[in-house]
């Protein structure tokens, strides 16, 4: 039905700016389900509190402490501190459109793309297709702004500055509504920063390279080339934060220097160079194979990468390795090495690192862990992506709303941390955690390796498993039932028909998008409910995109019709609406919608009350009756309908597949529209690579048997 896709890993390195696609959501190791930048996903808008990049010192957290700050708030605060101690320790928007109702060309296009950005829908594709004629393979488009913004959080920028940047910008001829987020990516001397190097605009995460170029020809006039140095060194930067969107923390050196190449700069090689002389990204030589001789030259990559990043890496990195030297108390905790967990209970009693492998069924085995652990006297915690039953989120643990709390030092007061959802776990955050583990405490990090990696940059979880510098245990219990059946096949590349007698597992073909969205609607309100008694309230639609006939918008909306009709007074919601709230960089919350008023949208999130400010709402809430497989992880439901209509077939890709069909429990049902798209993304579409330097950064410190700073 559609042409075969085979895995390329080369374009997960393609860092260039994405090409317009399909409004799907591309995932390919989690790329965030993309739409072109506006959703929550993984980083978008709603996903990433954005998506996008991403989340104290003392006490339960200043954050948390502070009074009036909203949860979102609180969590990159949080994250804030936690970055200063990170630093300290490796050194020993919003402004509405007002204008612009006559602006033409570029300046129109500039404002045009803005206000797609900020409305939340899809730009036109012209905004997107800007890179040179050389053909290039179609990426997805990255997270909107607020991935940089959640990574950095800042004071608002005075008024005298906006209005400084405002100035330059209208002489350049672009929109007004860039003078907030400009100045507050710029800093301090925003206006005259901009003024002198107009290609800085590229700062402002909306904004793309030829609309900065066009910028840059209105201020300088002829003097704004494409080898000018303040270009290319914009240029470089921009690539690497775009390929961060994508997972990755660096880039190799010919990668960088092929995409400049791709954007007119007439010598990459200086270009790359100037960057670094400059300071504005740092180079990394990574060691390629075993050691050799010491006449002979060790054959290395040369790796290019951003200053957050690499410190947020190399943090982690020595973090890791300081928990596992410095626990020095192994324990006989053989008496409690019984039944499941038996031999996890072994690994974590006499070292203080340890991984943990397997489906959700094997989730059991950290939980008689951290039983055994209580017995004896040890103080414990459970901490998962989303919430879990006796645990705390682990953004809620690092904003020091939930949790243990922390000692006199800033760490946390624990003797053993469980980390859920290991792969979920980006550099920055993964850092953060580390970073507040005690010397002398046990870390299990445990999770399911198949399924969507990461909304932020990285991929710890399979990084720190490849370096093997620490004991990996692997379940061996697997998932029940023709469900476990299924999803284990596709965890191997195999999709097999099951015997699935109490219907579990149901296919529903479908001809186009329409006939998509009717049966889904039919399966949710009627179909399911009465078949096995799970309220619709309990079925969760999983599909690839958030746009298109069958993606998440055009799912919710009939399914809003059919299940909670009304006018959507409060900025298209209505009490009763089920949504996906998303305070902060990958974090999609079920709530529910109760009412709103002057402080915003007021909801329900498991018992527990939400308010949403007015002006957060559209970049925060969506409505939840579909969501895509990225905001789905880490949760399951009694019954899941995974829609697959055949426009979505080129997004899908094994790890997509294996996470959509496991998140249900009792019952699955595909609408299936892709035909044999979906076995051979099963069997041949494997996640996208990630360029990382945590695998070599822990192999090195264990060689070498570097004890933690």
């Amino acid at each position: 039905m559609s042409t075969d896709r085979q895995p390329d890993p080369a374009a997960a390195e393609e860092p260039a700016e994405p090409q317009p696609a399909a409004d799907t959501d591309t995932e390919p190791g989690t790329e965030t389900e993309t739409e072109t930048g506006t959703d929550a996903e993984t980083g978008t808008d709603a996903e990433t509190g954005t998506d996008a990049g991403p989340d104290s010192d003392t006490g339960s957290g200043e954050a948390a402490a502070a009074p009036g700050l909203s949860e979102a708030q609180a969590e990159l605060a949080a994250q804030k501190i936690e970055r200063e101690r990170i630093a300290r320790r490796k050194a020993e928007r919003e402004a509405p459109v007002e204008a612009g109702a006559k602006l033409s060309g570029k300046a129109a296009d500039l404002l045009a793309a803005v206000r797609a950005v900020e409305g939340g829908a899809k730009p036109p594709s012209v905004y997107f297709d800007e890179t040179p004629a050389a053909p290039r393979k179609a990426a997805p488009a990255p997270p909107p702004p607020a991935r940089r913004t959640a990574e950095a959080p800042a004071a608002a920028p005075s008024a005298a500055s906006v209005d400084g940047v405002r100035d330059v910008l209208a002489r350049g001829g672009a929109p007004e509504a860039l003078a907030a987020p400009a100045a507050a990516a710029l800093g301090e001397g925003a206006a005259e920063r901009l003024a002198e190097n107009p290609w800085l605009l590229l700062s402002v995460p909306s904004v793309r390279p030829t609309q900065a170029d066009g910028f840059a020809r209105a201020l300088l006039g002829a003097e704004a080339g494409p080898g000018d140095e303040r270009r290319t060194t914009a240029l470089v930067g921009w690539l690497l934060v775009q390929a961060g969107l994508k997972g990755h923390t660096a880039l190799e050196a010919p990668v960088l220097r092929s995409a400049l190449a791709q954007y007119g700069v007439p010598d990459p090689d200086e270009a790359l160079e100037t960057a670094i002389g400059e300071g504005s990204v740092l180079v990394f030589h990574e060691p390629l194979g075993p050691p050799v001789a010491e006449d002979e030259e060790q054959p290395v990559r040369v790796l290019v990468g951003l200053e957050g990043a690499a410190m947020a890496e190399e943090s982690l990195a020595d973090g890791l390795a300081r928990i596992a030297s410095t626990f020095d108390a192994p324990a006989d905790w053989e008496k409690a090495a019984t039944g499941p967990g038996a031999e996890l209970i072994r690994a974590v009693a006499g070292h203080g690192l340890v991984t943990h492998t397997g489906g959700e069924a094997a989730r059991a085995e950290p939980l008689a862990l951290l039983a055994a652990a209580r017995e004896f006297g040890l103080r414990t915690c459970l901490a998962a992506h989303v919430a879990s039953p006796g645990g705390v989120t682990v953004a809620g643990l690092l904003a020091g709303a939930e949790g243990p709390g922390r000692d006199a030092d800033g760490q946390f007061a624990l003797d053993v941390l469980v980390v859920l959802d290991a792969p979920q776990l980006d550099v920055e955050t993964a850092a953060a955690l580390v970073e507040s583990v005690p010397d002398g405490a046990r870390l299990v990090l445990s999770g399911d390796p198949s399924v969507l990696g990461s909304a932020g940059a990285g991929r710890v979880f399979a990084d720190l498993l490849a370096a093997r510098t620490c004991p990996q245990l692997v379940s061996r219990v697997p998932d029940p039932g023709p469900l476990g059946e299924l999803v284990s096949g596709v965890g191997v590349g195999e999709l097999n028909q099951v015997d699935a007698p109490g219907k579990e597992v149901v296919i529903v073909p479908v001809r186009d998008a329409g006939e998509a969205v009717h049966r889904a609607v039919q399966l949710v309100a009627e179909s399911v409910p009465r078949a096995f008694g799970i309220p619709a309230d309990n079925v969760q639609v999983i599909t690839p995109g958030h746009g298109g006939s069958a993606g998440t918008r055009a799912l919710n909306a009939a399914l809003k019709e059919r299940l909670n009709p009304g006018p959507g007074r409060f900025g298209g919601f209505d009490p009763g609406d089920r949504v996906v709230y998303v305070p902060s960089p990958g974090r999609a919350l079920p709530a529910r919608v109760v009412s709103a008023d002057a402080e915003g949208l007021h909801l329900d999130r498991a018992g527990a009350p939400v308010v949403v400010p007015k002006e957060l709402v559209e970049s925060q809430v969506r409505h939840g009756w579909a969501v895509t497989a990225h905001q789905a992880v880490g949760a399951r439901w009694p019954a899941v309908v995974v829609v697959l209509p055949g426009d979505a077939a080129q997004a899908l890709s094994r790890d997509w597949v294996y996470t959509a069909f496991g998140r249900a429990e009792r019952h699955l049902s595909v609408v299936h529209g892709v035909d044999q798209a979906l076995p051979r993304a099963v069997a041949e579409v494997l996640p996208k690579p990630r360029t990382t330097r945590l695998t070599g950064l822990l192999t090195s410190l264990a060689a070498a048997g570097e004890q933690p700073e």
